[in-house]
């Protein structure tokens, strides 16, 4: 009876104790996936034991509690925030992680501080392509390598494991990715020491101990008060600079003019030459165009020579200004670097601070000498042979020319260039002189053979005696003079009045022919001749002598000819 009795109560314990167990989580609301509050049981050499108010305790991994010494700092009855995966595991096991709970405390923060540009504290612990993993607040982040510092860096083992501090500046939420910035933070920290220092200083103020910092080949870096300033190397001189290193050394003091300050990117220009009178101001007083002065020879380019006229002011010797002989000549072949030379002021732009020197005209000019010599033998020596000209130049002067294939002889032929080559000297006339350009002519030097019609005073429409020189398909070529100089083709058409006898073939080479001169332009050196056009003049005059109308009777001109030799016949008898 008794054991029955104590079963009973046993029972009854049990199930009032299990109700308390279950009223109590019930108010305990615990839920998955999210961070609660847990207290520190027990610490041993693997785990940190915390209740977190569930069925059975919680056992964290130490390893979670060593990467910001917070190991160090616990101890029992301590309270940390743990992330609760699962209430029960299949094992009855809770499931809590602390630095699950630490990442997302610190993503929170990091979505929040995102927005405000907040400065953090975070540790470098590691590099990876193209940058480095930074720990903030327990959040791996990303820094790339332009951002670890303002200017690059050779070593980073210094900032390797220890606090500094940087700004969120790019938050991917689909992903988890957090870019951070540490040179974001030294830009903002400088950028406030400059604005503050901008303060003492304002544009067109005199600075005496500007401090050389970096020289390139395009400026000066100097140090104004703690600001950096920029000396372009268009303002360190009125004058051409060739390296701004030739002229300053680093640390060296130098007396600059702020020229500008600008508010938003709080860059500083500075200015030597603005400390001096712009020696153009009143160029066009000191220098007249049209005179000649003295200077030295800076530079030579390959388009020119400039020269130094004095200090600030620089000219410029074109190629064209260097020689007479040759427009294209090489600069270094007339003059040398550090040479004094005579020149002539040929333009001032005073707007564009440019001055347009000649050296040439210094020199004796071969073009005026070589006026006197049109119409004159002169001896030229052959440079260049192209398809339809002979280039030359004057053994005497150098000048050079040219001699077209047409004015080789008066026969025109193109194929004469043939006899010539380069270097070979020749005696021609010049012709003509333009624009410094030379005209040349081999035949002027012989009798024009058309000079033979203004001697025998014969013009367009009279009849010469030609003898045939040679037969062609197409007509025949006969010569007008003598000396067989003055040659002209009959085309096939004007060999005869009837068609029948106008074929080359009946020719022979020797044979005398009349020809009417139907076409005489001798200053195209155009003639053209006409056997057929002086038949039909005699026709037309014979029968117009004895028998007008005689074609009309039906009389032919042989029988018109038999008449009138007859006539000529019965008179001598």
């Amino acid at each position: 009876m008794s054991t029955e009795q104590e079963i009973k109560n046993n029972n009854s314990l049990k199930k009032e104790f299990q109700n308390l167990l279950d009223q109590d989580f019930k108010d305990r609301k615990l839920k998955e996936n999210e961070i609660i509050k847990a207290t520190v049981t027990e610490i041993t050499k693997s785990f940190i034991v915390v209740d977190c108010k569930a069925k059975m305790e919680g056992m964290i991994p130490i390893e979670e509690f060593k990467n910001d010494d917070e190991l160090k700092k616990l101890k029992v009855g301590s309270q940390i925030d743990v992330y609760l995966e699962r209430i029960e595991s299949f094992k009855g096991e809770i499931i809590i992680s602390r630095d699950k709970a630490r990442k997302m405390k610190a993503w929170k923060k990091m979505e929040k501080v995102f927005e405000t540009q907040e400065e953090m504290t975070g540790y470098i612990t590691g590099k990876v392509k193209g940058g480095f993993i930074a720990n903030v607040e327990g959040l791996p982040c990303f820094m790339p390598s332009s951002q670890i510092d303002v200017r690059p860096l050779k070593k980073v083992d210094h900032l390797m494991n220890t606090p500094v501090k940087v700004i969120a500046t790019r938050i991917d939420k689909t992903r988890g990715n957090v870019c951070v910035s540490r040179r974001a933070v030294l830009e903002k920290s400088k950028n406030a020491e400059i604005t503050e220092a901008l303060k003492n200083i304002k544009e067109n103020d005199v600075i005496d101990d500007a401090i050389v910092k970096a020289t390139t080949d395009w400026g000066i870096f100097l140090d104004i008060n703690g600001i950096d300033a920029l000396l372009h190397v268009s303002d360190l001189s009125h004058g051409r600079v060739k390296k701004p290193s030739d002229l300053v050394t680093i640390g060296q003091k130098l007396k600059v003019k702020i020229t500008k300050i600008d508010p938003k990117t709080n860059r500083v220009s500075a200015s030597v030459k603005a400390l001096t009178e712009d020696p153009y101001a009143n160029i066009e007083k000191k220098y007249k165009v049209g005179e000649f002065y003295e200077g030295v020879v800076t530079k030579i380019m390959d388009y020119g020579c400039f020269v130094k006229i004095e200090d600030g002011v620089e000219g410029l010797i074109h190629n064209s200004e260097l020689d007479w002989t040759n427009r294209n000549v090489k600069p270094s072949k007339v003059l040398s670097v550090s040479q004094n030379i005579k020149f002539k002021i040929v333009n001032i732009d005073k707007d564009t601070k440019r001055v347009s020197l000649s050296y040439k005209a210094t020199l004796d000019n071969p073009w005026e000498k070589i006026k006197d010599k049109i119409n004159k033998e002169v001896k030229i020596k052959i440079n260049n042979i192209t398809d339809k000209a002979i280039f030359g130049e004057l053994i005497d002067s150098g000048l050079a020319g040219m001699l077209h294939y047409k004015e080789i002889s008066f026969d025109e032929n193109i194929e004469d260039l043939k006899k010539f080559k380069k270097n070979d000297k020749l005696t021609v006339k010049i012709i003509e002189i333009k624009d410094d350009k030379i005209r040349f002519s081999k035949r002027a030097l012989d009798k024009d053979p058309l000079d033979w019609f203004r001697e025998n005073n014969k013009k367009i429409g009279d009849v010469i005696t030609t003898r045939i020189h040679e037969v062609l398909k197409t007509g025949v070529k006969v010569s007008i003079d003598k000396d067989k100089k003055l040659i002209v083709t009959i085309r096939k058409a004007d060999l005869a009045k009837d068609t029948a006898d106008a074929r080359p073939e009946v020719f022979s080479r020797g044979n005398v022919l009349d020809a009417k001169i139907t076409d005489l332009d001798l200053k195209q050196r155009k003639i053209k001749l006409s056997v057929k056009a002086a038949q039909i003049d005699e026709e037309k005059s014979l029968i117009a002598k004895f028998g007008e109308g005689a074609t009309k009777s039906g009389a032919t001109l042989k029988g018109i000819f038999e008449k009138a030799i007859g006539k000529k016949g019965k008179k001598e008898k």
